[in-house]
């Protein structure tokens, strides 16, 4: 599983430019595009999994609070069987305050957020990677300006 340290991580490696091996930076990246390419398409199949799943857990999270839901699936979900814990659920706020607070719902936001957030990052990195010629080529002119050419 890709991860955002690790992008990180390897995005601070393979960003270097050598000042003395303009060639081969050049030579390698399309390499480097490929590769953080397939990480922001796959991250991005893994937001729209983890967001379809989302929407099965707020249906059930919602027939759940409701109480719309039979007691055998409350219990092989292995969820609480009282969702207001003895309280009783009046009002429309009362019931989003709870919804809004379940830990299963904020794990599974959490997720999202996280994947969203990583595939900002790749598309950062695919962008700069894109761009990459031009900086190449801004340090082969400014060579050759500073050898009077």
């Amino acid at each position: 599983m890709i991860d955002l340290e690790s992008i990180l991580a390897e995005w601070r490696e393979d960003s270097e430019i050598s000042k003395h091996q303009l060639d081969e930076t050049s030579r390698v990246t399309p390499a480097l595009h490929a590769k953080y390419l397939e990480y922001l398409s796959l991250t991005k199949l893994r937001l729209k999994q983890s967001e379809f799943k989302q929407k099965i857990l707020l249906k059930e999270k919602y027939l759940y609070y409701e109480g719309k839901m039979s007691k055998e699936d409350i219990e092989t979900r292995g969820w609480a069987y009282d969702p207001y814990e003895g309280l009783s659920a009046t009002t429309k706020n009362f019931k989003e305050y709870y919804y809004d607070s379940d830990k299963e719902i904020q794990e599974s936001e959490m997720k999202i957020q996280y994947l969203k957030t990583l595939i900002d990052t790749l598309t950062e990195i695919v962008n700069n990677l894109n761009w990459r010629h031009q900086t190449i080529g801004n340090m082969i002119r400014w060579r050759s300006f500073e050898a009077g050419q």
